[in-house]
């Protein structure tokens, strides 16, 4: 899943960046509302964590524009997308404007992270159901809840980003996935590789896969495609 953090405090924006790869998040950073913006024009997000006092455009004002965004705009994919609003402002009037804006929660500074965790949690749990659903596909299962992925009974020993490729994979079946596409769902934007990662990242998930009995094929090559399960 892909999370855009608003926020011009670098050090707090790096802790909560951190945190959130930790837990196999995309993460997207803008430090300023404009910037956000522009974020949300050329990506769609699964949730946006965002400070209320910005430069150039502040957080109520950007919830605002986001919630009401005219159907043309191309930030119009996320004007559904959760928002969980951060301030140091915790007075009730606040909150209410806050909310009223579209927020789907607040949460006041300074905030216990693992609180602020279960939060981002139950969020993208309202916005996707399916998220915590397990993926299958023959003897291979991933649960993106546990983190926990398998091939016929036995765990896989993934990294971030090999469990991430996985995931899509078998989110998508059937359906090519090209590198590029890969690098767009699986890497942050200014995180971006060269091509030849997406192909190491699937040389070495196929011999984990294969380490367990699956066949070299699990993951297909359709030549100057990309990639699908097989």
């Amino acid at each position: 899943m892909r999370v855009l953090i608003v926020e011009d405090d670098v050090q707090l924006a790096e802790a909560l960046t951190e945190a959130l790869t930790r837990r196999q998040y995309v993460v997207d950073v803008a430090q300023d509302g404009e910037a956000a913006w522009h974020a949300t024009e050329s990506m769609k997000y699964d949730l946006i964590v965002l400070d209320v006092t910005l430069p150039k455009l502040d957080g109520i004002r950007f919830c605002h524009r986001l919630r009401t965004t005219n159907t043309n705009s191309p930030a119009h994919r996320n004007s559904a997308t959760p928002v969980l609003m951060l301030t140091a402002r915790d007075t009730v009037a606040d909150k209410i404007a806050g909310l009223d804006a579209g927020a789907d929660d607040y949460v006041a500074k300074p905030f216990d992270l693992e609180e602020l965790m279960a939060r981002i949690r139950a969020l993208l749990r309202r916005g996707s159901a399916a998220s915590t659903v397990s993926l299958s596909w023959g003897k291979l299962t991933l649960n993106p809840s546990t983190y926990d992925t398998t091939y016929d009974g036995h765990l896989i020993p993934l990294t971030p980003k090999e469990y991430a490729i996985l995931e899509l994979l078998l989110a998508n079946g059937r359906r090519v996935l090209s590198c590029s596409s890969i690098i767009e769902q699986v890497w942050s934007v200014d995180d971006s590789p060269v091509e030849e990662t997406v192909r190491s990242h699937i040389k070495c998930l196929r011999q984990k896969l294969r380490a367990l009995g699956a066949p070299e094929s699990l993951i297909e090559t359709v030549h100057g495609l990309g990639y699908r399960l097989n």
